[in-house]
């Protein structure tokens, strides 16, 4: 059951969605947007995930995000990986600490070097069953800001 609080975010995340949508049909892009705005990040991403290995961008809001989930499927590491596998959010608020570059030796530079500072992933799923993920990032350090 959904708390009240989660409730009203809810509403709100669906509201800026409806925004971004202005009447068409909604899509991977008008979420990504209304992510964008409800959380204020740089751009966001979703690529859908059969497996750690079968997976395929669906949609990307700049060349950054693109970038990002590129490195990802490519380099088979990085918050979306893990974020899949593990079934949780992974949240990197700043790119440059040493555990993230221990933990994705190769993505971390890349998405420096992309202009992406911070990375934050969250599973898409229904119940047990995961979908994919959608990935937000920061050109700057920091945590992402409560919808």
């Amino acid at each position: 059951m959904i708390g009240e609080g989660s409730a009203d975010r809810v509403l709100r995340v669906w509201a800026q969605v409806g925004q971004e949508s202005r009447g068409e049909p909604v899509s991977v892009a008008h979420v990504c947007a209304a992510a964008v705005a409800a959380v204020k990040v740089d751009g966001a991403g979703v690529t859908v995930m059969v497996s750690p290995t079968v997976r395929d961008t669906v949609h990307a809001t700049d060349r950054v995000a693109g970038e990002l989930e590129e490195w990802q499927l490519t380099f088979g590491q990085g918050p979306c990986v893990d974020a899949f596998s593990d079934g949780g959010p992974v949240l990197a608020a700043d790119l440059r600490a040493a555990d993230h570059l221990a933990r994705w030796p190769v993505f971390t530079p890349a998405a420096l070097g992309s202009g992406a500072r911070a990375v934050f992933a969250m599973p898409l799923q229904v119940g047990t069953i995961r979908l994919g993920v959608l990935d937000l990032y920061r050109r700057q350090g920091g945590q992402i800001y409560n919808a």
